[in-house]
């Protein structure tokens, strides 16, 4: 089959992957569409020392299963699979397991591919109400979604969501959802255009005197925005950390302790009131759409994605 496999020698193009075999209790799916993320960009660079194929953001359709009623389903797909998983040991499982694998990030070949196998449990069948191009967003929605679950938004709290990129958008829309009072910062004037034009607050991060916001959220992806994070929170305000990195971040801590900050990292989310908020049309997905491609062009399509200030780059195993 086609796939985009990370070698030890970088990402490569290759039509003779081995289609990988559906095993009991598992699902074949054939990807419509999937989605680069940041995650697969840093991945390339270096970060979890993945090698395989790459993707988690995916619509599929399934074609092989022991259980024939997802047949012909539309799906999307959670990433954490733990196939021993009881939830004895008091993690959150699967997310946290020590022995999950993760659907292009640990240990599982990914979805930018013609096939991947998934098991059932973490299928969730798509409405027919929400197209390809808007479900591909439920993983990066869950992710935003998931800061609703570690943190109290109080109405018209003061936050900061720092970079307007791919998930920063998602969080900010999330966020404002919720109710809380949200200002997009970002380092140049054309990032801050798709918040404006959804009738955010925007601003550049040297336009608040520090000590500003009671939370931030971090998605810059780099440390710079880590510190100015950092800086725009009251003594004893929260940071939410959404981005991970290839490299090590070199930040200075003092504020942390002097301000007795709360930090806390976020990862994987629900996807159940991610498809419900997409079906309901009150996150816009369509604006950050900035590129589509064939499978077959995927060197191509990550160069674009990894450009400064580009959202959502879309591959497509039929695309013609």
């Amino acid at each position: 089959m086609q796939a985009l496999q990370l070698t030890g020698t970088g990402l490569r193009y290759t039509t003779d992957y081995p289609q990988p075999q559906c095993l009991p209790g598992d699902a074949l799916i054939r990807v419509r569409v999937a989605g680069i993320c940041s995650t697969d960009l840093e991945i390339v660079k270096g970060y979890a020392g993945f090698t395989g194929v790459l993707g988690h953001e995916f619509v599929g359709e399934v074609v092989e299963a022991n259980d024939a009623t997802w047949l012909g389903k539309r799906v999307v797909g959670t990433i954490n699979i733990s196939a021993e998983c009881n939830g004895t040991c008091g993690r959150r499982c699967p997310e946290h397991c020590p022995d999950r694998t993760v659907l292009g990030i640990i240990g599982k070949d990914g979805v930018f591919a013609d096939f991947v196998t998934l098991p059932l449990a973490n299928l969730l069948p798509v409405p027919d109400t929400i197209p390809d191009e808007v479900a591909v967003f439920t993983e990066p929605l869950a992710a935003a979604i998931r800061i609703t679950e570690q943190v109290p938004i109080a109405q018209k709290i003061p936050v900061a969501v720092v970079g307007p990129g791919r998930l920063g958008m998602l969080v900010a829309q999330v966020l404002q959802q919720a109710g809380a009072d949200v200002t997009v910062i970002g380092r140049r004037a054309v990032s801050l255009e798709l918040a404006a034009q959804l009738g955010m607050k925007i601003g550049f991060a040297d336009d608040f005197a520090g000590e500003t916001f009671a939370l931030a959220v971090e998605a810059t992806g780099n440390a710079a925005g880590l510190a100015q994070t950092l800086r725009l929170v009251v003594p004893q305000g929260t940071v939410v950390l959404k981005s991970t990195y290839a490299a090590n971040p070199t930040v200075d801590l003092t504020p942390v302790v002097v301000n007795e900050l709360n930090i806390i990292g976020s990862r994987c989310g629900p996807f159940e009131p991610a498809l419900d908020l997409l079906a309901s049309g009150k996150v816009v997905t369509e604006p950050f759409i900035e590129g589509r491609y064939a499978l077959a062009d995927g060197i191509a399509a990550f160069a674009h994605a990894a450009q400064p200030g580009v959202r959502k780059i879309l591959l497509y195993p039929d695309l013609h």
